[in-house]
């Protein structure tokens, strides 16, 4: 299958890459809208008049943002709501409270290297229950309302990590292997990427498409507990680069018809069966169709 390329790159903006590209009347969700990359995908969809829903665990917080965004963008369709991904709770309230359809839901939000072992009430490992399986029960809550869009789009968020770690199904949560911060991160990472390869296989005759990414090397929040990024400087993205292969594929029509891919700098990634020497690439592992239907099928089992 011939990787997919179009004109940007490294380099491109979220600005740039939904230049010429009218929104108006597409309802957008960002998760985790209020910080990082999030901020700077949710203003670039607005600035090309999208409706957009910053999902957030901060009102406060994504209030701030939501009226920022708003002056610089001369949008004022650009609302907050409370979602905190770690509480299955907290994801039905949001899902229960959705109405009409939705056009594109962006799972952005996410944690990194939580340096000890911390659980949810249900004892999930919480980088994968916040990375993976509060985005994942966010999806097929939405379902409905995506199909209702005829024509939707799903942004699954995953990472360079992925090639860190594949989804261990046999200790998801850490139970008996020693936690590793990097491996469950890796692992929640790799299951983002399933994500979309799985709504996809089960949803595209719906006009549901959902693409994975890896956005570069960001300095943001995420990084809070591993003492900020360490990627070498030439290698680092502004967020406004960050956001740009996101918002690539929430609105750019080159990507019409596009799903269960993998991309990062705005292009379709290699896929390796090895460990590279680089960040670039993705493991097949995380492209696997055997382990995204099977990941589905558990993940369903644990939110039901």
């Amino acid at each position: 299958m011939e990787l997919i390329t179009t004109p940007f790159g490294f380099s491109s903006t979220a600005d740039e890459v939904v230049s010429g590209v009218d929104l108006t009347g597409k309802r957008i969700i960002v998760t985790g809208g209020s910080s990082g990359i999030g901020i700077e995908t949710a203003r670039s969809l607005a600035r090309v008049g999208a409706e957009v829903t910053l999902a957030v665990r901060s009102i406060e917080a994504g209030e701030k943002i939501a009226a920022e965004i708003k002056e610089d963008t001369r949008n004022p369709n650009v609302s907050v709501r409370r979602l905190d991904l770690s509480n299955q709770g907290s994801v039905k309230e949001f899902v229960t409270a959705w109405d009409g359809p939705l056009h594109v839901l962006i799972n952005n939000a996410g944690i990194m290297a939580l340096p000890t072992l911390e659980r949810t009430p249900e004892g999930w490992e919480m980088q994968f229950a916040t990375n993976f399986l509060g985005h994942f029960a966010l999806t097929v809550g939405l379902h409905r309302a995506l199909a209702e869009a005829n024509g939707a789009r799903i942004v699954s968020v995953s990472s360079s990590a992925n090639i860190v770690a594949p989804v261990i199904f046999d200790d998801m949560h850490f139970d008996f292997l020693p936690y590793d911060p990097f491996v469950a991160y890796g692992q929640s990472k790799t299951a983002n990427a399933l994500l979309a390869v799985e709504a996809t296989r089960r949803w595209g005759k719906h006009g549901i498409l959902a693409n994975a990414l890896n956005p570069g090397a960001i300095a943001t929040n995420l990084q809070k507990h591993i003492g900020g990024v360490k990627t070498p400087p030439e290698q680092r993205k502004a967020p406004q680069q960050g956001a740009a292969t996101s918002v690539l594929l929430a609105a750019s029509p080159l990507l019409d018809g596009i799903g269960g891919r993998y991309f990062e700098d705005c292009n379709e990634a290699v896929t390796v069966t090895k460990r590279p020497d680089g960040w670039n690439s993705v493991a097949h592992y995380a492209l696997s169709a055997d382990n995204a239907e099977r990941l589905w099928n558990v993940a369903s089992q644990l939110v039901a």
